[in-house]
């Protein structure tokens, strides 16, 4: 979907409904007007101007009831955050929105704030520059830093994940996150399909057990098997959603190696079966008619008119109602998504 851009930016217009659909990328999408209501794992939540929504790769949603519901949508490949875009990571406010609260305890990769009008209005007008980028070089990068910048600046509360009351966020870019957790983290990544064990991974790091759960809580915001369990379901979501191999394969392939153990795991921080959750990224593609407009303005995107919502591979028709449809993932070119 991403091809060679590390990022796809749109501003889209949703009446009725957009059904429920899951991906494989970190989906951002802002509520610039219109009402609506959000359906993830942890029910439905109206949706007022303002709502900025962030999920994980893995994370499902979509919306209901829509009316002239604007919807900017920032969506970011899961390939480029571990590679070009992982200098992110550094920030701890982008990693606090990106990384760590999506994944706290009970969001089950979804996470929600509210940001004020103006703000919101602006966060708008960035997304919409970024969707109109051409190429993928400095010039899509340096918008994306303006984009993240303006929606970082007008969080409500800045301080990073696991930070103390009254204890403000470190300067962007200040490296608060021992590299040794860091190290610890790559490892994981690097093999999720290995048994690891707490004392496996402190030994690694010359570190106590007790002491690196310690330090990953306090500058990731979960223990070391929550945050390995994070990365073994969002790359079980990228192979049940781009390859054809059964259930079980992905589960051992991804570090469950029983089946009946990956399918509750899945579950638990998904919502949905392995099985349900490819279904249904396998349905999103199947639509023909579009519940999604385009801007009318001269700032939209010029490749806007030729996005996969247009032949099928964005929305389908559902039920009744002034342009109800389906909304799959965020379009290749420009793209689109939303809170928890």
């Amino acid at each position: 979907m991403f091809a060679d851009r590390p990022v796809l930016a749109g501003v889209w217009y949703l009446d009725g409904d957009a059904e429920v659909h899951g991906h494989d990328f970190i989906e951002i999408a802002l509520i610039g007007h219109g009402t609506g209501r959000h359906l993830n794992v942890r029910g439905e939540q109206p949706l007022v101007p303002g709502d900025l929504l962030v999920l994980r790769p893995g994370a499902w949603h979509g919306f209901v009831d829509c009316v002239d519901l604007e919807v900017a949508n920032c969506c970011l490949s899961a390939q480029a955050l571990d590679g070009r875009l992982s200098f992110l990571y550094s920030d701890p406010v982008l990693r606090q929105l990106l990384w760590t609260g999506p994944v706290l305890a009970g969001r089950q990769g979804n996470y929600a704030v509210r940001l004020r009008a103006d703000a919101a209005a602006a966060g708008v007008s960035a997304i919409r520059k970024l969707g109109a980028v051409s190429g993928a070089g400095l010039g899509l990068i340096g918008q994306l830093l303006i984009t993240l910048g303006l929606l970082v600046d007008a969080l409500p509360d800045a301080r990073p994940a696991g930070a103390a009351d009254g204890q403000a966020a470190a300067p962007p870019g200040w490296p608060e996150t021992p590299g040794v957790i860091r190290e610890v983290a790559a490892l994981m990544a690097a093999g999720p399909e290995r048994p690891w064990r707490v004392e496996e991974l402190a030994d690694l790091a010359a570190l106590d057990p007790d002491y690196l759960g310690r330090l990953f809580r306090r500058h990731l915001g979960v223990s070391p098997m929550t945050y390995l369990a994070r990365i073994r379901v969002e790359r079980a979501a990228r192979l049940l959603t781009h390859t054809a191999d059964p259930a079980a394969r992905i589960g051992a392939l991804v570090g469950w190696p029983d089946p009946t153990y990956f399918a509750r795991r899945f579950r638990q921080l998904t919502g949905l079966t392995p099985t349900a959750y490819r279904d249904r990224a396998r349905a999103r593609g199947a639509g023909i008619e579009p519940a999604v407009r385009a801007p009318e303005t001269e700032s939209a995107a010029p490749e806007a008119a030729d996005t996969p919502h247009k032949s099928g591979g964005y929305v389908t028709p559902r039920r009744g109602g002034r342009g109800a449809g389906r909304l799959g993932p965020c379009p290749q070119r420009p793209t689109s998504t939303w809170m928890s």
